[in-house]
């Protein structure tokens, strides 16, 4: 839950945000209807709360020669806090591993792969994934396409704002 209270001005700058990273300042209050001024210090804030994590360029996998992207499903023994924290360090610092959650149901976590291709996945998940003590099982979904990647974020249910 968010800590403070966000109105249409927070969401819209945003949503423009989501769409174009990369966008002036002043673009960016023209977008929203503010003057440049409060358009920088709303946007400063945003950042100063979280909300926006950070800035990336977003990469074409295929063009970088990371075009398999794998689904790897986890379970684990031994389920305890410090069992989470041990495999989640030992994940995020495999290179391949682009996007990591703890999930529910059957698999315990989903982990998001890119490489180049299946040999590098084998050794991937032989030599780093399968290596963590406390897996014990590992199933992989290939994504044969990708349709949809990344967001932005569906901000019309983010709580409205009584404030600012």
């Amino acid at each position: 839950m968010p800590s403070q209270q966000y109105d249409r001005i927070d969401r819209a700058i945003l949503e423009h945000l989501q769409r174009h990273g990369r966008t002036a300042n002043v673009d960016l209050a023209e977008a929203v209807r503010l003057s440049p001024s409060s358009a920088l210090r709303r946007t400063k804030a945003l950042e100063a709360d979280g909300v926006i994590a950070g800035y990336r360029a977003e990469l074409d996998r295929e063009r970088v020669g990371l075009g398999l992207t794998v689904f790897v499903s986890l379970r684990v023994e031994q389920h305890s806090r410090e069992t989470s924290r041990q495999i989640e360090q030992r994940l995020t610092e495999i290179p391949a591993v682009v996007a990591c959650h703890v999930v529910s149901g059957e698999a315990d976590f989903l982990v998001e792969i890119a490489v180049p291709d299946l040999a590098t996945y084998e050794l991937v998940l032989l030599d780093e994934i399968l290596a963590i003590g406390p897996v014990r099982d590992a199933r992989s979904t290939f994504a044969i396409r990708t349709i949809r990647s990344r967001g932005p974020l569906p901000l019309d249910r983010w709580p409205a704002a009584r404030g600012r």
